[in-house]
């Protein structure tokens, strides 16, 4: 079952399975990066097996013009040893619990072009392609 991630105790424990996803972030600097995030309204998620963290969700309830209410999912990351055996999809459906709740419109996130299993599994749980994200470095 997941959980939210609310105490500096539970972000910091959700650190290595989110690495997995984002290599690049700082584990000193973890709960404050998550912390910093809040203002954003940005959440986090997990689900524990045996006392370990094994997925990890970051997602935002907010809006625009676009979509309306909306729920982002901003990462979504299954640690390497617990894929294929439904702990993606108890998220998924967890997260998407939440945005119903918070009486979103659209349920939606972003996946590198490169992440073909990862392309496999959005599919198989009702995602479609709705469009194309474009991107440019400014730095």
């Amino acid at each position: 079952m997941p959980h939210r991630a609310i105490s500096d105790s539970e972000i910091e424990n959700c650190f290595t399975v989110m690495a997995e996803l984002r290599p690049h972030l700082v584990q000193r600097d973890f709960v404050a990066t998550i912390r910093a995030r809040a203002d954003e309204d940005f959440r986090l998620a997990y689900i524990e097996d045996d006392g370990e963290v094994v997925a990890v969700a970051g997602y935002r309830i907010c809006s625009n013009l676009s979509m309306g209410k909306h729920c982002y999912v901003d990462d979504l990351v299954t640690t390497k040893t617990q894929r294929s055996k439904g702990v993606g999809e108890q998220m998924i459906d967890w997260l998407r619990s939440e945005a119903l709740a918070a009486g979103c419109q659209w349920f939606h996130l972003d996946s590198g072009t490169q992440r073909a299993q990862a392309h496999k599994f959005y599919f198989a749980q009702g995602f479609t392609i709705a469009s194309y994200h474009f991107t440019e470095a400014l730095a």
